[in-house]
């Protein structure tokens, strides 16, 4: 009696167009493929209607809940996730239903850094909005500065965290810095930063990236008392994630000319609702979930993604 084909789910969202390339390795493999109808992420109940239908699952922000893994058990065995925060899987759950977790550490620290510079840029040296005002008929001179006379806060000090405070320093910024381990003394030592305190690094800095992991210190970091920590006129970047941030309470404080503006690649909600006040203030820059955007990033984690999934389901990856 020869074993049945082994089922994957795929639903990263980053894959899914690109179908054509993969489908036919996976399949090469011997791997059955479904693929549902994604725009975002799947919700614990667009999961639960595939709940012991795959072996293992190619999967990106997918709620992997207890509730869905125990529907899932025991044939589940490995959730190859494409790219590197694993906030939305129940890692708990995974354990106890013996379910393995792939993921590319490390995978966008470029990008992501890249980005935090861009938007620091922007609102330094004001360019997307003189480009609206000059396409609107006006001539006007919009007041910028440098970012070497500003100071930039960095929340996490992980990778991403010390790309952006290698980018900044290049640029002749302070730099402020907080997390919650302790952070190499050669990387603090080679790259100038000043540790210290969250509020501290509120109280002084012109930008504040957010660049931590979400995790049960992390959500909500950024809420209503420490926004008023900041200063009136700072910029608050977020290309980490939404629920880091209390999003009505960030609202609030834009709407009451208590920030200066915001930065936002990732929401509490994703996709952004329409209704969001959000879309229509002037100072919030906005973007959909896409900080990670390099093509050359992107491969490398396609494959890795691949790699990790056969190798939980006991496949050799032979490259390709």
């Amino acid at each position: 009696m020869t074993e049945s084909k082994k089922t994957v789910l795929l639903t990263a969202p980053y894959m899914i167009p690109f179908l054509d390339r993969f489908r036919p390795v996976l399949e090469g493999y011997g791997l059955e493929v479904i693929v549902p109808d994604v725009e975002e992420r799947m919700e614990e109940a667009d999961l639960l209607k595939y709940a012991g239908q795959f072996d293992g699952a190619i999967c990106g922000d997918d709620r992997y809940t207890a509730r869905v893994l125990e529907a899932c058990a025991p044939r589940l065995k490995i959730i190859s996730k494409w790219g590197t925060g694993i906030d939305s899987l129940d890692t708990q759950a995974c354990s106890r239903y013996g379910v393995q977790i792939g993921r590319t550490p490390n995978a966008f620290t470029t990008p992501v850094a890249d980005t935090v510079l861009g938007y620091m840029l922007a609102f330094a040296r004001r360019q997307p909005w003189m480009d609206k005002a000059m396409k609107a008929g006006e001539w006007k001179k919009i007041s910028g500065f440098t970012l070497s006379e500003a100071t930039l806060g960095v929340i996490g000090l992980g990778n991403i965290g010390k790309a952006v405070t290698r980018r900044a320093r290049a640029f002749g910024m302070k730099v402020y810095g907080t997390d919650i381990v302790e952070i190499d003394h050669v990387f603090i030592s080679e790259s100038g930063i000043e540790m210290t305190t969250l509020d501290i690094l509120l109280s002084k800095s012109d930008f504040v990236s957010i660049n931590c992991d979400l995790n049960p210190t992390s959500e909500h970091l950024i809420n209503a008392v420490t926004l008023a920590q900041m200063k009136e006129t700072a910029i608050l970047i977020n290309s980490a994630r939404g629920p880091i941030v209390d999003e009505q309470a960030l609202i609030s404080a834009l709407q009451a000319g208590k920030l200066g503006g915001a930065a936002m690649d990732v929401f509490e909600v994703e996709p952004l609702p329409e209704d969001s006040p959000l879309k229509k203030m002037d100072n919030v820059m906005l973007a959909p979930h896409n900080s990670n955007s390099s093509p050359a990033a992107w491969e490398r984690v396609h494959w890795n993604t691949i790699k990790n999934l056969l190798e939980g389901l006991g496949i050799a990856f032979n490259g390709k």
